[in-house]
């Protein structure tokens, strides 16, 4: 296969990827809406693998003040998706912007594992789908600005 063909493919391969991320961010959305619903709501939502959802989203670590971090979890999925979209069609500005806040996801998401580990020792079903999503997603725009870096 000729270098010229296969940056073609490249470029071809990076739009179906930011479509990707969109997908995902949609699926994190989703999970972060309801998760803020049943917030404020007053419901619990109940487990089906990890059986600690109680815990976790009892905890003083599901929500910065009166705000349930789900919520700020929905306001970064749907910022996602939309930067996706746009860098789907070769806004180009979106696909640093993405990158950035899929980082910045990636961290929380990180410390939120930890605590749930080490300081709750109790995880979560709905908390566990949104850091598998933001993981797909940060290797997913990771990948499209390797792909645009060749």
């Amino acid at each position: 296969m000729s270098t010229t063909s296969q940056v073609a493919d490249a470029t071809r391969a990076r739009p179906t990827l930011y479509v990707t991320a969109a997908v995902l961010s949609l699926i994190g959305l989703a999970d972060s809406v309801y998760l803020t619903v049943e917030h404020l709501v007053g419901e619990n939502a109940g487990c089906v693998v990890a059986r600690g959802c109680a815990e976790v989203l009892g905890s003083n670590y599901a929500s910065i003040g009166p705000l349930p971090i789900a919520l700020i979890g929905a306001l970064a999925y749907f910022i996602a998706f939309s930067l996706a979209l746009l860098a789907a069609f070769d806004y180009r500005r979106c696909e640093l912007f993405l990158l950035l806040l899929v980082q910045a996801m990636f961290a929380v998401t990180l410390w939120l594992l930890l605590v749930q580990a080490f300081v709750l020792h109790a995880f979560c079903d709905y908390c566990l789908l949104s850091a598998a999503v933001t993981v797909l997603l940060t290797v997913t725009a990771l990948t499209s600005q390797i792909i645009r870096s060749r």
